[in-house]
Formats: structure tokens, C-alpha cells, sequence
């Protein structure tokens, strides 16, 4: 008999497995405890911008014209205890407000949830990013809460979602890591992803530990790449030198590779930030601090690219004020192909100048409804032209293709000086300085 699958948390990874699950041939049921979120998905709608997402969740949605229908939502926690043989729990574990720890109410909650219904054999399976330790405590409390004690069992299942490629990140995935402590919940794994194995990703078995670590391990990986290179390129603007030639040069190494190797102002988003202070944070409450102080440093050089690009901003305006400056920022979400404006360096760079007297106007293809909510004091504009009208610096800050794409002869009609500073490395300098205007990026020469 074929499994059924539920999806406990319908947010970004929720919503995108839970479609994914139906598209791979299963019947699945999602569990919200916000009524708003799961009417929505209801008619086939999502509540953030992804690519590809919502035409995959129109495909399945059950009541919706044409669909499959074996994708619908619920919340109620007995209906889906009923239901499913494997529940997946997708839910948040944001960081602790004035601290670096995770917060990991949400997955306790859904455990607390859950468990109380299951009457008979299941696998319950952690997608979440959690703190190693997490999943053996947790394997208790679902034993311990289930009325079929140790017929329940638990995985580690960590997601690696890209924003922006989501989907296909979780039908074609580059590798699947679980975490086991039997054969059973090893083959019933196997048996979920038997589509993707086919296909050749790869299928790693771990132990609990080792699986709670693969996502934190590899977003601190990550970080560690990204401040790297945004470190040379402070000392390639102190050299003279330039950093984007440097990461070609480097990029050429495959023990190094080129991706992640773009200077810029950093990363930002909902995962790496707080995954690598919740990394921190954990070390040392199991006395390894000293293995993760580096992350500290990766952190402080992330954060402190933002201020450099204010400072650079106000240094290419003539050193002075910001008063009476108009400044065009193209970009609000922390990466293009997203509507994620969390901990997004572009709309701190536009808040900080805002703060300190400019007049600000964002334009961003996907983020402009969040940025609003987030930043209301921030001006908008609904285009890019729009947002560049007598502007004296135009600031580029997320490198949506769009962007790249701009005309900046045309552009260059509209602004009040041609001054662009690129806080991506993005745009092509030799095009945008032949149409008369002055480009400036971090880590490059001035000419």
C-alpha cells in the first residue's frame, strides 16, 4: 500500500515540500495552525513568491479545476495523526530575540501536537534546523507522548533549499541525508524518495548528530566563503588591487571552485545569519566554543560590509551629508528570485542612508510588498526608472537580472548625476562607464 505523507508547517519549506511530496505520486495532507495560510493554499495560492511553486501547487490541490487532488490542508492535528504513515515537520526555528540561540518553541509545539494522536506505527521525520541534541531529545518526547511508544519512530531529514530554487532542490536534490536508528525508518526514506534515488542523488545514512549537523556545517561553510572573499576585497581596496579578477584567478582552483566567490555586502535571509549564531551558540553550551570563534569573525565581516557600502555611498556624493541627496536602491530582498526581504542587506543599506538624511526610493521585481511592512518610511517606486528619476546615486543592491538588463544610457536620462555603485559586482563596468557614468564597486579600481 502506497505511503501517505503529512507536512506539519506550510511556511517556505512546508508549502514547497508538501507540493513537492504530491508530485512525486503521494497523497499528502499539510497541517497549519494559522486558518489565513491554509485557506490560501487551499485555492492553490502561496503565500510568498517562488518560482515555480504555485503552478506546482495548483497542479495537486485538491477542489481545484484539473488537479490531482491529492494534495489538501488541514489543522487539525487528529485528522493528520489519522492520516499519515511518514509526517514530515517543517516548521521555523528562527533566532531567540536578543540572543544567538534557536528558538525552538515552533518544534516543540508540533511534537507536543502530534503525539498525543498517534495510536499506531509511524515516522515522524525532522526537516527543520535545529541544534544538535535536538532529535534525541525529541525521540523521547514522541515515545514518551504517543500512545504507541515505540512503534513511533523519528528521523532526521535536514532540507537544503536554495530561495529561488526550491523546487527543484527538492525533487532533484544534489543529496539526501538521514538520520536513522533503524532499518525500518531507513527503507520507509528510501521508499519517499525512491524518485530522486532513481535519478542518482545521492542517499546519506547517518547517525542523529551527524545529520543535525550536515545543514548548520554547510551554511557556515557557506558564510565562511562569502566573508572571505568580501575580506579580500577590503584588501584589494586598500592594495589596489581587484577582487573580482582575484576570484576568477582563485575560482580556477576546483579544490576552491568559483561559486559563492562574488564580493559584495554580504549575505543575509533567513538561514545563514542565524544558523551560524545558533551554530555558536550551541558549541558552547557543549564546551566546544573554541572550534566555532571564527564564525564570529565571518559574521562581523558580513556585517560590516553594510556600513562600508553607506560609507562608499557617501564618500562617491562628495564626503559630506546625505541631506538633500536623492538615492535610487535597486533591490530590497536579500537575493534575487525571492520575495524575502529578511535580514536583507540591501534594505539596511536604504535604512541607514534614510536615517542619516537622504532621500531614499527602493525598487525591487518581488519584495516591494515586504519591504513596505518592514521599512514603511522607505520611498518606493513601481520601476526601476521610476525609482532612478533625479537621483544623485543609483546603488544596486540585489542582483535580480533585471537589473543587469537596465539600459543606462536611457537611465542616465532620467538621474541627476550618473553615480552607480555596484554592492554586488554585478553589472558590467566597461557598459556602464562608456554611457557616462562613474562605477564603483567594492574592491575594484576607480577607472
Amino acid at each position: 500500500m502506497a505511503l501517505k505523507i503529512t507536512v506539519i508547517g506550510t511556511g517556505y519549506l512546508g508549502a514547497t515540500h508538501a507540493a513537492a511530496m504530491a508530485e512525486l505520486g503521494f497523497e499528502v495532507l499539510g497541517l497549519d495552525v494559522v486558518p489565513e495560510k491554509v485557506e490560501m493554499l487551499q485555492r492553490g495560492e502561496v503565500p510568498m513568491y517562488e518560482p515555480g511553486l504555485e503552478e506546482l501547487l495548483r497542479k495537486h490541490v485538491a477542489g481545484i479545476e484539473g488537479a490531482s487532488g491529492r494534495l489538501r490542508f488541514t489543522m487539525d492535528w487528529a485528522e493528520v495523526a489519522e492520516f499519515g504513515d511518514v509526517h514530515f515537520v517543517c516548521v521555523n526555528t528562527p533566532q531567540k530575540h536578543g540572543e544567538y540561540a534557536c528558538d525552538m518553541s515552533y518544534v516543540d509545539a508540533a511534537f507536543a501536537s502530534l503525539a498525543p494522536h498517534l495510536t499506531g506505527p509511524a515516522l515522524v521525520v525532522g526537516k527543520s534546523t535545529v541544534p544538535v541534541g535536538s532529535a534525541d531529545r525529541l525521540a523521547r518526547t514522541l515515545t514518551g507522548l504517543a500512545p504507541a511508544g515505540d512503534a513511533v519512530e523519528l528521523a532526521w531529514n535536514p532540507e537544503f533549499l536554495r530561495e529561488g530554487f526550491a523546487v527543484q532542490d527538492t525533487l532533484h536534490p544534489d543529496r539526501i541525508v538521514v538520520g536513522v536508528r533503524s532499518e525500518r525508518a531507513e527503507k520507509t526514506l528510501r521508499e519517499v524518495y525512491a524518485t530522486p534515488l532513481a535519478e542518482g542523488s545521492p542517499f546519506v545514512v547517518t547517525d542523529f548528530p551527524t545529520a543535525e549537523l550536515v545543514k548548520t556545517a554547510a551554511n557556515s561553510f557557506l558564510a565562511t566563503k562569502i566573508s572571505f572573499i568580501n575580506a579580500m576585497a577590503e584588501v584589494c581596496e586598500a592594495g589596489g588591487g581587484d577582487v573580482v579578477r582575484l576570484a576568477e584567478a582563485i575560482g580556477h582552483d576546483d579544490r576552491i571552485g568559483k561559486k559563492f566567490l562574488r564580493a559584495g555586502i554580504g549575505f543575509g535571509g533567513g538561514c545563514l545569519p542565524k544558523d551560524i549564531r545558533a551554530f555558536m551558540a550551541r558549541a558552547g553550551e557543549l564546551g566546544a566554543d573554541q572550534a566555532l570563534t571564527f564564525l564570529r569573525e565571518i559574521d562581523s565581516i558580513n556585517m560590516r560590509r553594510r556600513g562600508q557600502m553607506v560609507e562608499m555611498t557617501r564618500e562617491a556624493l562628495g564626503g559630506s551629508s546625505f541631506l538633500g541627496k536623492r538615492i535610487a536602491v535597486l533591490g530590497a530582498t536579500f537575493k534575487p528570485d525571492s520575495d524575502d526581504v529578511r535580514d536583507s542587506p540591501a534594505l539596511n543599506v536604504a535604512g541607514q542612508i534614510h536615517l542619516q538624511g537622504g532621500q531614499v526610493t527602493v525598487y525591487d521585481p518581488k519584495g516591494m510588498d515586504n519591504a513596505r511592512r518592514l521599512f514603511p518610511t522607505l520611498g518606493y517606486a513601481e520601476t526601476a526608472v521610476d525609482a532612478v528619476r533625479g537621483a544623485h546615486a543609483v546603488l544596486h543592491l540585489t542582483e535580480w537580472r533585471e537589473f543587469r538588463e537596465l539600459d543606462p544610457a536611457s537611465l542616465g536620462e532620467v538621474a541627476t548625476d550618473r553615480v552607480v555603485l555596484d554592492g554586488r559586482n554585478a553589472l558590467d563596468p566597461a557598459v556602464w562607464r562608456s554611457a557616462g557614468w562613474t562605477y564603483r564597486a567594492m574592491g575594484r579600481p576607480t577607472a
